[in-house]
């Protein structure tokens, strides 16, 4: 009698942990709320979209930060893309303070970069799909080779956060406008014009 209920109870706290860890994996598949869904509202802009401005003495409080968190001397923004219309670019010119671009699907982040890599103070990231990518190789002029920095996304939608460091309190503001200065536009065919944002 005492081995069935031992070996009851012994599965019943296997079931159950199993459905709590099937239950906690199944949470990102399921919110409605996640993080590509919340910068989907940055689509239409052709900068990025504040997520958490410093705090500087004419903007004393901060935006609401959706992003896990913020470190209090780091600018964020967010970009969001829609590779069905096009290729995403990220494009950023670096200055005095540290930039970085990282891209994210809902799986998570799969590419980032600083502007260690900008050649001659420009950081060009284009985000496409691999049908866009073999295209975009196929178009190049051997003669001028693209500087951009290519990436092939696991997916098509998704979102590039931007963030700069601001090392004083003095370099808040110019943190904040550099965010603000990043261009996010859909790359079009040339007979088109450039659209902003994933849209």
């Amino acid at each position: 009698m005492r081995l069935r209920i031992v070996y009851a109870t012994l599965t019943g706290l296997v079931l159950a942990g199993l459905v709590h860890i099937m239950a906690v994996l199944a949470i990102p598949r399921l919110a409605e709320t996640d993080a590509v869904t919340r910068a989907k509202t940055s689509e239409n802009l052709d900068h990025p979209q504040a997520v958490y401005a410093l705090a500087t003495g004419d903007a004393p409080a901060p935006q609401e930060v959706w992003l896990p968190i913020p470190d209090p001397a780091v600018a964020v923004g967010v970009c969001a893309f829609d590779l069905s219309d096009g290729p995403m670019r990220v494009s950023a010119r670096t200055g005095n303070l540290a930039l970085s671009l990282a891209a994210h699907g809902r799986q998570g982040a799969f590419y980032a970069v600083t502007d260690q890599a900008a050649v001659r103070g420009a950081l060009d990231l284009v985000i496409l799909t691999r049908a866009q990518y073999d295209q975009a190789l196929a178009d190049d002029d051997e003669n001028e080779p693209s500087r951009d920095v290519r990436i092939v996304a696991p997916e098509g939608q998704g979102f590039v956060v931007v963030r700069v460091i601001a090392g004083l309190p003095s370099q808040r503001e110019a943190a904040n406008a550099a965010v603000r200065a990043v261009s996010c536009t859909t790359d079009a065919p040339d007979d088109e014009p450039r659209k902003p944002g994933g849209r």
